[in-house]
């Protein structure tokens, strides 16, 4: 039987209301401050998310993330130093 096959892309590049685990964060990409503040907020490997908004007038800026019961926004520049898989 054949395994199942899951996508890896950048958060970044995740589709709207497409759900993905994180499998890998540069956090060497980011300042120890910001790095922090997106542990804080639940972000770290293995936790599900779902890209639910991006920002307007082509800028893509900031990412809305849904978290768990959470929503909140991440800069695009820190959503493309996060891997996520996308589950088959």
């Amino acid at each position: 039987m054949n395994a199942p096959v899951t996508l890896a892309v950048t958060l970044d590049r995740l589709s709207m209301r497409q759900r993905a685990e994180i499998s890998a964060i540069d956090w060497e990409s980011m300042s120890e401050n910001e790095g922090a503040r997106l542990r804080a907020l639940g972000l770290d490997e293995g936790v599900s998310v779902e890209k639910l908004h991006k920002g307007m007038f082509g800028f893509n800026d900031p990412i809305a993330l849904k978290v768990g019961r959470m929503m909140i926004a991440v800069r695009k520049s820190h959503a493309s130093a996060i891997s996520v898989v996308i589950p088959a």
